[in-house]
């Protein structure tokens, strides 16, 4: 299996641009989510698919303890970089969704964000519920990408012009309520998606572009063609020297039991 194939292995190779490009999240979010699930400073979440910390280091400011789950190697040892301020309140392990690795009954939490389209659906409720305390609940969290500028219009054109994986729909679609309503049945959840705004000079925006897996990387067929359309679309749409890459950040929360 390759890391074409394998999304534990998908960004491996851009580990980088990813820790430097890719969004934070709104502030209002956590606060509303510790909220909204009961949570109190201390308690225990599991962050599935934690990557380089984006998330996380969002939990660990709200005082919450956090294990991260990254199954690839050099993003997790990235996280734990990115991380090391907040001591003895985070930890990262090898593990999977459907293999956490955690002790059952032991978070109050679980949450995973801009990750749960690349896990099983069913395996994954399994352990979830596995390692949830009881009363506890699930946040599935995406920042979706807007199309409702001539930038964001243009740069959705770009990716179908020049990543071919993205192109094809191989790669699964982002906060799917088909399939999270599947998910959380037959409880339901609650939902609620908050603007977010990201601005890039030309240097900046080209590595949001390098942080995705379905983008061509350095030295394959297409690299060139890409960034030098993305240029053109800098130019064309900067005020400023920037652009405004703007998404919804998109969050479910519900519970298993």
């Amino acid at each position: 299996m390759t890391a074409a194939t394998d999304s534990t292995l998908r960004f491996g190779n851009r580990v980088d641009d990813y820790a430097r490009y890719r969004p934070g999240y709104p502030a209002e979010l956590v606060p509303w989510l510790v909220a909204r699930c009961g949570l109190a400073a201390g308690d225990a979440v599991a962050d599935v698919g934690c990557g380089t910390g984006l998330f996380t280091r969002e939990l660990l400011r709200a005082g919450l303890r956090v294990r991260g789950v990254e199954p690839n190697a050099p993003m997790r040892l990235a996280g734990q970089s990115f991380l090391a301020e907040f001591g003895a309140a985070f930890d990262a392990g090898d593990g999977t969704a459907e293999a956490t690795g955690l002790a059952p009954a032991s978070v109050r939490l679980v949450t995973a964000a801009q990750a749960f389209h690349w896990f099983r659906p069913q395996p994954t409720r399994a352990e979830f519920a596995r390692i949830l305390q009881p009363g506890g609940h699930v946040a599935l969290v995406w920042n979706v990408r807007r199309e409702d500028t001539p930038f964001l219009v243009g740069y959705e054109a770009l990716l179908q012009r020049h990543a071919p994986e993205y192109a094809a729909s191989g790669v699964p679609a982002q906060a799917d309520e088909a399939v999270i309503g599947a998910f959380f049945a037959p409880h339901g959840y609650d939902s609620r998606s908050i603007g977010y705004v990201q601005r890039f000079d030309r240097a900046g925006l080209r590595g949001r572009l390098l942080s995705s897996s379905y983008a061509p990387a350095a030295g394959t067929p297409g690299h060139a063609p890409m960034l030098a359309e993305l240029d053109a679309l800098f130019d064309a749409q900067q005020r400023g020297g920037l652009v405004d890459f703007g998404y919804d950040t998109r969050v479910f929360v519900g519970r298993l039991d």
